[in-house]
Order: C-alpha cells, then structure tokens, then sequence
C-alpha cells in the first residue's frame, strides 16, 4: 500500500459521517430533500495536554475521552438535523435539554460532550464489571485458577458484545447508521491507496479497516485477559468484590495497552502472517458495518473532502 502523508479517522452519525482532519472535525449529513448539511468543528490552536497525546500507553486514554467528546457533538448535530426533518422543534428540545442542566452554564455544546464522557466511562466499567460478575457468580466455586476466570470472562464478553451488536443491527436505523460506517472506512481506504474519490472509485473497497473502533473493543477484551491474568500471579484478588475493583481500577491500563495493540496491528496489515493479528477486529467489523449505497458514500466523500479543503487552507 503507498504511503500517505496523514492518518484520517472517523466516525458514523445518523444519516452522515464525521472525518476528523489535523486542524477540523468535519460532519456531513444527508437531509430528507437530498440535500447535504455540513458542520465544521475547528480545533483549538492550542491542545490542552497536547504532550499526553505523544505518549504510548497514555495516548490512548486521551485519544478515547477526545472521541467521546467530539464525537457526541457531531452526533448530536445529525440528530438535530433528522429531528428537524421529522418536523420537530429543534431549538425548543435544546431548551429543555438545557433547563435543568447543572451544566447548562457552560452551553449546550458543552453539555453533550460532557455527557459522552460520562456515558463513555459507565459503558467502559460496565462492560468491565458485568461480566466479571456473571463468572464470579457461575464459576468461582469450581476452581481455583485465576486465569483461568479471566478467560472465561473475557469469553463471555464477547459473546456479550456479539450477542448485543447483531441484535441492534437488525434495526432499521442501526442497519443504516452500519451502512454509513462502511462508507466512512470505503473512503478512507480509498484515499489511502492515493485514489480519486470517485463513488465508482470508493465502492471497490472493502467496509473493513485495520483502525476502527470496532477493533479496538476486541483488542480491550484479549488484552484484558491477558493483563488481569498478569496481574493476579502478583495480587490475587480475594472475593468478589476486589476482584471488581481490580478490573475497574486496570481498566485504563488495559485501554492504553489495547490501543498501541491497534496501532501496531494496523502498521503490521501488509506483512504476511502478522497481518492476521487484525483478523478478530476485523471479524467484528463485519457485525458493525454494512455495505453502503451509492448516495451514503456520496455523503461521505463531501465530509472527507470537506476537512481536507479547510486543512489545506490552513496549511
């Protein structure tokens, strides 16, 4: 594959993709008349924390609360556009979001990107906990193997995470939000391998990418395993509740680990043998993305060609 000059990266929202680009976050919707809306999110000049972000095994961390909360004010704008197509009162449901909003000084953009926060770090624990409780609560009497536990409860994990990705993308907006994913990883694909982009172009490729996210909550699931077994040689936990709170205070660690693991993945995809290492992100994907039509890679290329325009004018 040739080399590019930038990594891209982005996500699906409802009806539209968001690219995030060096200077620019970029989301592009399809509206109900056919129309394409665009929101343009610059960065800020200057990055807080800008040297944790350099860092490996921190990098992670901070790149995961950055996609949480950017990624929920760009969802949260093609919410409002598909709301307003419904027909209802955009500016009114802003009100009331914000009426009793003990961050409603702070704005409503603020507001949503706290909220991703909060909601990205309970989703985390409770993937985190659940799972470590239903094995405890299955297998702790049978044996006495720490690792053993961690296993299974990685096992279960995922049957958790498979079990809940193929039950929501039998739903129609799901299905479509899935078809969107695909398009933004068609497009990235493309670009990467220093094509135009072209609708004809993009739809070669494949809906499957080396650095998605969907990967990434495989790699937290193996690289868990792998680190509470470690862990538990040193310190095994004594009962259920330590064992609890092992799992959600190794949690960051576990999260830095599975990004490098992404990282090097995705840097290893051309060589032969280590590129199947990507092979269980990659499984997933095709549980989380779907092939896209015509009109969803159209939205796509506008955003990603969007971001790039505003970045070469920054330049």
């Amino acid at each position: 594959m040739a080399n590019t000059p930038a990594i891209y990266g982005g996500q699906a929202v409802i009806e539209g993709v968001m690219f995030a680009g060096k200077s620019v976050h970029v989301t592009a919707v399809r509206r109900k008349d056919s129309s394409i809306a665009f929101l343009e999110v610059p960065k800020p000049e200057k990055q807080r924390f800008l040297w944790l972000r350099k860092i490996p095994f921190i990098r992670g961390m901070i790149g995961l609360i950055d996609a949480a909360a950017n990624g929920s004010k760009h969802l949260q704008f093609s919410m409002e556009q598909f709301a307003e197509d419904e027909g209802e009162d955009v500016e009114a449901m802003k009100k009331e979001a914000e009426k009793d909003s003990f961050w409603a000084k702070f704005g409503f953009t603020v507001t949503i990107g706290v909220a991703g926060i909060i909601s990205l770090f309970f989703s985390k624990a409770l993937f985190t906990a659940v799972p470590a409780a239903i094995e405890q609560f299955l297998f702790s009497s049978l044996f006495a193997n720490q690792a053993l536990h961690a296993l299974i409860e990685g096992i279960i994990k995922i049957l958790i995470l498979l079990t809940y990705m193929y039950l929501i993308s039998l739903t129609p907006p799901i299905k479509r939000l899935f078809q969107y994913h695909g398009a933004e990883h068609k497009v990235i694909s493309c670009f990467e391998n220093n094509e135009e982009l072209t609708v004809a172009n993009v739809q070669k490729y494949s809906t499957l990418h080396y650095r998605c996210g969907s990967s990434f909550m495989v790699f937290t699931v193996l690289v868990g395993v792998i680190i509470y077994s470690a862990y538990n040689l040193i310190d095994p936990y004594t009962g259920f509740w330590d064992r609890i709170f092992q799992r959600l205070y190794l949690l960051p660690i576990v999260v830095g680990v599975s990004y490098e693991v992404l990282r090097w993945t995705n840097a290893m995809r051309e060589i032969p043998v280590l590129r199947y290492l990507g092979y269980p992100g990659l499984w997933l994907q095709k549980l989380t993305t779907r092939e896209p039509n015509d009109e969803h890679v159209e939205v796509a290329i506008a955003s990603f060609n969007r971001m790039r325009e505003i970045d070469a004018k920054g330049n």
